[in-house]
């Protein structure tokens, strides 16, 4: 008998697949457990447009990433700092900065945790890499000035 999964099951399946199991262990087991449903011709069209939604929300998001990548790449972004007379800064630039300052002077909405840089405490240009996902990445360059 086929069923459609309506909670993980171990060693059976995932919520939503549709899995082929004995007649009785459907009936004396998930049935009564709400833990599946019959494979009825409505439960197989749902699962075919919960499959059809996920790939075109990750094709959304790749053509998102792809659009964020183009507009990031080779751009220098100038973050102004604080520093002492040695040029060293006061504590250090951080990914939030750098993603505050992209949303301000380029207008790309950008996660922190996206951000992958080194430790920024001086003056000076810095490269900053950011993996937007689905293998997607940009690299762009950071100023640091003073005031």
């Amino acid at each position: 008998m086929q069923v459609v999964l309506i909670e993980d099951v171990k060693s059976l399946g995932k919520k939503g697949e549709l899995v082929t199991v004995s007649d009785g262990y459907a009936r004396n087991f998930l049935f009564p457990r709400k833990l599946a449903k019959e494979a009825s011709a409505q439960a197989l069209t749902e699962i075919k447009n919960r499959a059809d939604s996920a790939k075109h929300k990750e094709a959304v998001e790749i053509a998102a990433a792809s659009a964020a990548a183009e507009a990031l790449q080779g751009k220098t972004v100038k973050i102004i700092a604080k520093a002492g007379s040695q040029g060293r800064l006061f504590g250090s630039v951080t990914g939030k900065e750098v993603a505050e300052q992209l949303r301000q002077t380029l207008s790309v909405e950008i996660d922190r945790r996206k951000i992958t840089m080194d430790d920024i405490k001086t003056y000076g240009t810095f490269p900053i890499e950011i993996k937007l996902g689905h293998g997607i990445s940009a690299s762009f360059y950071a100023l640091v000035t003073g005031e």
